[in-house]
């Protein structure tokens, strides 16, 4: 079922299965509104809907099904017995810095000899470069030891090869049609592979095998867990992998843990974040207010700040290296923003909003911050946006891509090849390189590629709601309940639900123009909150009965808490 709102919001949503959302109530004893979620979730199995709600860390899968386990961890202990020294090559973004510091300190906490690397964003760009491979060579590695990159890694493997090096590669990347010739290539995306679950993130990969490690050391696995689930849920949430099945698991306890982490170096990243010790941390504060400072230094400076930061043992390195990353992070704010506006001031007055794709380039623009500009502006125009920096010393433009669900950019690029020096990526994100002066060719191609293949009611944005609902179903303990979905992301969004004819008796203006309350009533009154919509509501005479889209919460205020309704939309 459609509907499409004043404001060109398209709702989504299914007829509710009643049948299945009684059986789900009775069998787990819950609420209308969990069973309403789970139901229109796919969640029809109550012993999967049960453990959904429920996650325990014993849930978590054997590593040994990974492929390649035995070898990686045959070839990793060889190592330790011969006193060898290990290279760990990580990536300069969270999941790969994050994959890098649980390796580095799990193995050093082994007694390992570890030189740790993640890769300068400008100086080596992407995956596994010569440089790396050379000072791992020349600092003694015998074991070059990939985490979240390496699967694409053909010449540079080859390259560690021929100097001496074994080579084990973790990584969840998706893999070509050949595999690079590491001596263990563990990813669960092999065609190979009978791990029952995918989508781990790099640092859930590494977290897998450096337990395994520890365990054959003597460590046991509880005590693993307990030092390295803070890291791991970075990692996991921040690569928005689908944060369902083990990836659920590894960010709900990850969180805990982080929320208590005895690591000076997150507990100074947290202060200068203004998360306060002892206050539950969720996804949303990891996704917005930790992360992006973990991700500033690859995208702005370098990317060895942000390991350092998760290595130290040090306060006052911590301290310091906190405030480096906050500043990173402002910096990258700034830049962003700055790009943001041109490349719109470049959209609107060349016309290009009549155009289903969006691509935008100038000189010099921040190519550790274009990717960010790219998500930008397709939330804000619903359509895929291509953004490039152009080099004029080199004539070389590097671009980054981001889409909507309805337009496949890696085959939109692929069906192009011959335009770009390079290109890579998936449907909703790619990256590419492209002579200068073939730019405005590229646009063109792409702009009439994409309109063989969209409409203009594909660029109406959509939203999934799970339900509608009903007022008699916003009490207390109904909307409690919904937090057993946290946490939330990737595949598991915090609920949305549909009233049809609520009726909206008051709406009442706050300080920020952007932002309302409002008051729904029927039998009872209940309070709502419209944030960044409150000017288009409070045009509304009321009381009037609107379609609303919603999101449900408790709002604690002097020690009460009450059902607080808040507002995405209405029609």
């Amino acid at each position: 079922m459609t509907i499409t709102s004043a404001r060109r919001l398209r709702w989504k949503y299914e007829r509710r299965n009643l049948e299945l959302e009684a059986a789900l109530k009775e069998a787990l004893g819950i609420h209308s509104l969990a069973a309403a979620v789970l139901a229109a979730r796919g969640y029809t199995d109550t012993e999967e809907a049960h453990a959904f709600l429920h996650p325990q860390i014993e849930h978590l899968h054997d590593a040994r099904l990974l492929p390649d386990f035995h070898s990686a961890l045959d070839l990793i202990m060889a190592a330790k017995k011969r006193s060898e020294t290990v290279y760990v090559h990580g990536d300069y973004d969270v999941d790969g810095v994050t994959s890098a510091a649980i390796w580095t300190r799990s193995l050093r906490k082994l007694g390992f000899d570890v030189v740790p690397h993640v890769p300068h964003r400008l100086n080596e760009g992407y995956g596994i470069h010569e440089i790396a491979v050379r000072e791992a060579h020349k600092a003694g590695a015998k074991l070059f030891l990939t985490c979240d990159c390496g699967s694409s890694a053909y010449e540079t493997v080859a390259l560690a090869k021929s100097l001496g090096m074994k080579v084990v590669v973790t990584d969840h990347h998706q893999l070509g049609e050949q595999m690079p010739a590491a001596d263990a290539i563990v990813n669960p995306h092999r065609k190979d592979s009978t791990y029952p679950f995918p989508f781990l993130s790099g640092a859930g990969v590494t977290f897998k095998m450096a337990q395994a490690v520890s365990e054959a050391c003597g460590v046991s696995a509880k005590s693993f867990q307990r030092a390295y689930l803070d890291l791991v849920c970075l990692g996991t949430i921040a690569d928005v992998v689908p944060l369902i099945g083990e990836n659920r698991v590894l960010a709900k306890f990850g969180l805990e843990r982080l929320a208590e982490t005895n690591k000076v170096g997150l507990r100074a990243l947290l202060a200068v974040a203004e998360i306060k010790p002892g206050v539950p941390i969720t996804s949303r504060n990891v996704g917005f207010q930790i992360c992006p400072r973990l991700n500033a230094a690859g995208r702005i400076a370098d990317a060895d700040e942000s390991l350092q930061i998760l290595l130290t043992d040090d306060p006052q390195e911590a301290e310091r290296l906190a405030k480096s990353l906050d500043a990173h992070n402002q910096q990258r704010k700034d830049e962003q923003n700055r790009i943001l506006e041109h490349a719109d001031q470049i959209i609107r007055e060349n016309g290009f909003l009549d155009d289903p794709l969006l691509f935008v380039f100038a000189p010099d623009w921040h190519v550790g911050v274009i990717g960010i500009v790219a998500g930008k502006l397709k939330d804000r125009y619903f359509r895929p946006v291509l953004v490039a920096s152009v080099d004029e010393q080199t004539g070389i433009a590097k671009g980054s891509a981001r889409s909507t669900p309805m337009f496949h950019l890696y085959d939109a690029l692929h069906a192009n090849a011959s335009l770009f020096h390079g290109y890579g990526g998936h449907a909703m994100a790619a990256g590419f390189s492209i002579a200068a002066d073939r730019l405005e060719e590229a646009r063109e191609e792409l702009l009439t590629y994409s309109r063989e293949r969209m409409d203009r009611d594909m660029l109406i944005p959509t939203v999934l709601a799970d339900a509608e609902i009903g007022f008699d179903e916003l009490d207390f303990d109904s909307v409690a309940e919904l937090s057993s979905f946290a946490p939330y992301g990737e595949a598991n969004p915090s609920p949305l639900f549909i009233m049809r004819s609520a009726r909206v008796s008051r709406v009442m203006p706050t300080r920020n123009p952007d932002h309302a309350m409002f008051e729904l009533e029927d039998q009872t009154v209940i309070r709502g909150v419209a944030f960044g919509i409150g000017n288009e509501l409070l045009k509304r005479e009321c009381p009037a009965d609107m379609d609303l889209l919603i999101a449900l919460e408790l709002n604690e205020w002097n020690g009460r808490k009450r059902v607080q309704v808040e507002l995405k939309d209405f029609s």
